[in-house]
Formats: C-alpha cells, structure tokens, sequence
C-alpha cells in the first residue's frame, strides 16, 4: 500500500518560506504525477500544485509565481518550495500521487504538515 509522508511545515511570518518534502513509499515505480493539495482551517482541500515525471509544472493561481514543485532525485519524492507566504496559505499540505497518466489519486493520505502563516 503506498504512503505519504510530509514534513517541512511551520510557523513563519508573512512573507517568510518554507520547504515541504514528501516522500512516498510502498511503490516500485515512478508516479507519473505527484501533486500538493492543503486543507484550509475552512476544510476546503485546495490543489496547490503538480508535476509529472517529465517535469511539467502546474500550479493553483493562488500560488503561481511563488511556490516551487520538484521531483527528488530519490524515486517519488517532491517538494514544496513555498516564498512570499501569507495567512492565506496557512492550512495543512498533503502530497499525493497519480500512478499513471490515467490513474486517480490514491485513497491514502498521509497525516500532513502544518504551515502557520502570522505576524
């Protein structure tokens, strides 16, 4: 069974970084897609961004410009490189992954990292 791990999350002031890793384990391949999603403190799960095997980047509008996806060099890892932040990125950040190009996400996610975002 694939699972993710996230770490990197934390308390910084507006317009200070952070860094989120994941890793995910249980999978002998390589995704073909790994993504960054966050719960809101209003719930809502956002996409923040994707990229695939290939390197092809997206990302959500409320970030582009300012955070970073890469792939690791170590199989099905992906960070977050996160800059300018606000309070409104505070929220919990998942990773997540699509095994092939015509594969759903997988049901199990990880427990999160929290990322604070206040003066």
């Amino acid at each position: 069974q694939v699972q993710f791990e996230e770490s990197g999350g934390g308390l910084v002031q507006p317009g200070g970084s952070l860094r989120l890793s994941c890793t995910a384990s249980g999978s002998s391949f390589n995704f073909y897609l790994m993504a960054w999603y966050r719960k809101t403190p209003r719930n809502e799960r956002e996409l923040v961004a994707t990229v695939t095997r290939d390197g092809v980047e997206n990302y959500a509008a409320f970030v582009k410009g300012r955070f970073t996806i890469t792939r690791g060099n170590v199989r099905n890892t992906v960070f977050l490189e996160m800059n300018n932040l606000q309070p409104e990125d505070t929220a919990v950040y998942y990773c997540n992954a699509r095994a092939f190009s015509v594969s759903v996400l997988y049901n199990s996610w990880g427990q999160g990292t929290q990322v604070t975002v206040s003066p």
